[in-house]
């Protein structure tokens, strides 16, 4: 089975990628065989509480909250039109990855009409908190851990509902990759009901679900996926650096194909489900 494209991939164009490099990503996804890449750059409209963050991204912390940098999207774009051209053997999609978009709908409508956009991911980053927003792994040393997680998991809906700017939902499981480890492994069974509403929401708004290898995606939750309406995948190793592009890409595509996900005649767009 040949390896997916990867879906989502950032550069030197998000602001927390301080060591990416669009041209080197380019370079190692031909090196890997990959049919595709997709620059998903951040977009985050809202700052949020900089928690361990403040050391790292000093720069851009006032007064204990984060105010992420805004896409370039002219010098993005140049530099995307620039690799299609040194690597026309690679499918190379535009794209960005946002942050909480039914929050920001005219702010992201004006950004969008700045240019073309191959995919667009919406992700739950953070969630609100009193009067400022803060992402799971601040969360989780303030309140239980289920609570956040269903917090988030009942925001999907309403995210669904505010937003149609995306057309990909990413990392499902964000909150698990900063699970508190006194509490054991993440049991996705512990949260079926929730899990499955989320599920159902975004197959319902005829969203993509992403795979996304930075912590390899329960299969459990995949399963629901398909039980749930769910009709198309994407996968994304959610590099920041070119060393991480395709990190897992092969699992996850055997996983999705144990599921019934099957390429789609472009090799950029999303497995759908074989008819």
């Amino acid at each position: 089975m040949r390896l997916p494209g990867d879906g989502h991939v950032h550069s030197q164009w998000s602001w927390d990628a301080d060591l990416g490099d669009m041209d080197a990503t380019c370079a190692r996804a031909i090196g890997l065989g990959l049919p595709s890449i997709a620059f998903t750059e951040h977009v985050d409209f809202a700052p949020f509480r900089a928690g361990f963050l403040v050391e790292k991204f000093e720069r851009l912390v006032t007064d204990g909250s984060l105010r992420p940098t805004m896409l370039d999207v002219e010098g993005y774009l140049e530099s995307v039109e620039k690799c299609r051209a040194k690597y026309p053997e690679l499918r190379i999609l535009t794209g960005m990855e946002v942050g909480q978009p039914h929050r920001h709908v005219g702010e992201l409508a004006d950004l969008l009409a700045q240019g073309t956009f191959d995919r667009v991911i919406g992700s739950l980053h953070c969630l609100p908190d009193g009067d400022e927003f803060a992402e799971p792994w601040e969360l989780f040393p303030r309140y239980p851990a289920d609570e956040v997680f269903r917090a988030y998991l009942a925001e999907i809906p309403r995210m669904v509902a505010g937003s149609d700017a995306f057309e990909t939902f990413g990392h499902l499981d964000y909150p698990v990759r900063s699970w508190p480890d006194d509490l054991g492994p993440f049991d996705p069974y512990a949260f079926e009901e929730e899990l499955r509403y989320a599920l159902k929401a975004l197959a319902g708004g005829e969203r993509a679900l992403e795979i996304n290898t930075r912590l390899p995606l329960d299969e459990t939750i995949l399963a629901w996926w398909r039980e749930e309406g769910g009709q198309r995948v994407t996968f994304g190793s959610d590099a920041h650096l070119p060393q991480a592009l395709g990190t897992g890409l092969a699992e996850a595509g055997a996983m999705a194909a144990r599921h019934g996900f099957r390429p789609d005649v472009r090799p950029e767009s999303p497995w759908i489900i074989a008819g």
